[in-house]
C-alpha cells in the first residue's frame, strides 16, 4: 500500500476505536434497555469496521470472513433482544 492509503487506514482505525468509547458509556449508563441495545449494535458495527480495516492492513481474507460471521450473529442477537424487550419472549 502507498503511504497515503496506509495513513488513511491507520487514521480510520484510530477514529473507529475512539468511537467505541461513547458507545461503551451508553451501554453502561443507558437510561433504557433500548438505548443499551442500540449502543451494543453500534459497537458491533464499529468492531466489524475495525476487523475489515485490519484485514486490509494484514491482507488476509480470513479476517473478512470473521467480520461477516460477527455481522450475522449480531443481526440475530439484535432481533432476539429487541423481541424480548417488546414482547417479553425470545421465541
Amino acid at each position: 500500500m502507498s503511504d497515503v492509503v496506509n495513513f488513511v487506514v491507520q487514521a480510520a482505525l484510530v477514529l473507529l476505536i475512539m468511537l467505541l468509547l461513547p458507545c461503551a458509556y451508553r451501554v453502561l449508563r443507558g437510561p433504557t434497555p433500548a438505548d443499551r441495545l442500540q449502543a451494543t449494535d453500534t459497537m458491533t458495527t464499529l468492531l466489524i469496521g475495525i476487523i475489515v480495516l485490519l484485514a486490509l492492513v494484514q491482507r488476509s481474507t480470513f479476517v473478512v470472513d470473521v467480520g461477516m460471521a460477527l455481522a450475522a450473529f449480531s443481526f440475530v442477537g439484535t432481533l432476539a433482544v429487541s423481541r424480548y424487550l417488546c414482547e417479553g419472549k425470545v421465541f
